[in-house]
This record gives C-alpha cells, sequence and structure tokens, in this order.
C-alpha cells in the first residue's frame, strides 16, 4: 500500500468504516450520475476507484465492478489495511432454491466453498460461516425495505458456466439458496484476518424461471438497499461487536 501511494504521489488515506464491494457496478453508476456518489482520491489500489456515499449521515465507500472472490478479496485485504472496519460484499447471485422470489436479496450465512480463494486462508472444509451476528443486523435492516429478503447458505462458485442443472439440483437438495462468485472467498478472508465482512446477494435469475431473467429491481431499490445495509453496518459498529471467529464445516 505505501508502495501504490508513494507511485501516485499522494498522501495518507482512510476510507470510510463501511465499504461496499459492488460486484455489476450498476448501482455504483446510478449513484454517481445522480450526483450521490462522489470519487474519493488517493485511494491506494490499482485498477480501481473508490467513491464515497452519504446514506442518511452515514458515509459508505463503494468500490465497483469486484467480479469474483479472487478480485474481490484483493480489495478486502486494501481496505482492511487501509482502515476499513466493515466489508460488504453486494452480489449477483442465480437462484437455486426454487422456494425463492425474483428478485430477492440473500443474506448469507455461510458459503461452500467451491472455488480456490478460500482455499488460501483457511483449511479444506466444504464450507465456511459468515459472522452470525452481521447476518442478523443485515436481514433485519433489509426486511424493512420493499425487498423480499432471506438467510441461508449460498454455494460461491468462479465457473460460472458449470453451473449445470445437475449440480444446482445437487446444492438445491442440500438447502442451498443461490449461486454468486464471493461469499465463500470473503467470509474465508474474514476469519482468517479476523476482518468483518458480510455478503448480500441480488438473487436475478435461474434456469427454471420463465419469466425476465436477470431483474435485479430499479435503481431506486438498489438505493434503498444500500440505506439499509448503511443503518445495518453502523449499528454494527455502534454496538461494538467482536470480530468474527473462525468457523468451518467438514
Amino acid at each position: 500500500m505505501d508502495s501504490v501511494r508513494e507511485l501516485r504521489g499522494s498522501g495518507p488515506f482512510r476510507p470510510p468504516e463501511i465499504c461496499v464491494l459492488e460486484f455489476d457496478g450498476d448501482l455504483t453508476d446510478w449513484l454517481v450520475a445522480q450526483g450521490r456518489a462522489v470519487q474519493l482520491s488517493g485511494w491506494p489500489c490499482f485498477h480501481t476507484k473508490m467513491y464515497v456515499v452519504d446514506c442518511e449521515g452515514v458515509p459508505v465507500g463503494i468500490v465497483d465492478r469486484t467480479i469474483g472472490g479472487p478480485y474481490a478479496v484483493l480489495v478486502a485485504e486494501q481496505l482492511q489495511a487501509a482502515g476499513a472496519r466493515l466489508i460488504v460484499g453486494l452480489t449477483s447471485a442465480g437462484r437455486v432454491s426454487s422456494e425463492l422470489p425474483l428478485p430477492c436479496l440473500v443474506v448469507a450465512t455461510s458459503a461452500i466453498r467451491d472455488e480456490g480463494t478460500s482455499f488460501h486462508y483457511l483449511p479444506p472444509g466444504e464450507s465456511v460461516d459468515a459472522p452470525a451476528q452481521i447476518a442478523g443486523h443485515f436481514a433485519e435492516a433489509l426486511r424493512a425495505t420493499r425487498w423480499p429478503v432471506r438467510t441461508g447458505c449460498v454455494w460461491t462458485t468462479d465457473a460460472p458456466y458449470r453451473e449445470t442443472e445437475g449440480a444446482i439440483l445437487f446444492w438445491r437438495s442440500r438447502g442451498v439458496l443461490a449461486v454468486e462468485m464471493q461469499a465463500a472467498s470473503l467470509f474465508a478472508f474474514g476469519a482468517a484476518r479476523q476482518a468483518a465482512v458480510a455478503v448480500v446477494a441480488r438473487v436475478s435469475n435461474a434456469i427454471d424461471h420463465t419469466g425476465e431473467q436477470f431483474d435485479t429491481g430499479t435503481e431506486e431499490d438498489g438505493w434503498q438497499a444500500l440505506l439499509a445495509i448503511a443503518r445495518a453496518g453502523a449499528a454494527y459498529l455502534d454496538a461494538g461487536a467482536a470480530l468474527p471467529g473462525r468457523e468451518l464445516h467438514d
């Protein structure tokens, strides 16, 4: 981080305490166009930009288009080193459970480790838990929006074109709600580095869905979700909750 600052000629940098990794970037683009998101200079991470948004008095940092576990964790490492206290992955997801409405939000409480990044942080295991107290804060706050909200396990894969029907049926039988690309990586990073992390997935598509695919709601829906994330994050930090422990499932 010091080397990046030196190369860029920037001084000390501290991000907002709550930072969001926005997988798609569409919400960030809209916030910038609305004048609600302002780029922060001095962010010491190559190939990315950080924006700050005032969410009802709570400053929230956003780094957009953090696609996939390796990239999300690369940015998360930089955020923690810079001083962020809570890192939230706002990701896109596909439906696994046939009971999920589309679109909806899933607050991940655990993640199947069907990717590579988590194994560089923790010993092998089938899944890794999110900090339960963080997930509860987010689920409660998000239910105050128009979004249907569910909590539970997600399946993390870094091979999206291998989300075959057979694999989806298998994980459905194991109680998995949705499939996405970063939760297991972020949770493993959080456990290994004692970093507070959470993942909220916008579930927008399914192989068994005959209606509109990739419906993530309106921009205003995304804004309301971000406001809820800010409220929940601030409440969590104000409560002085302990950092997550290391929880693995074999």
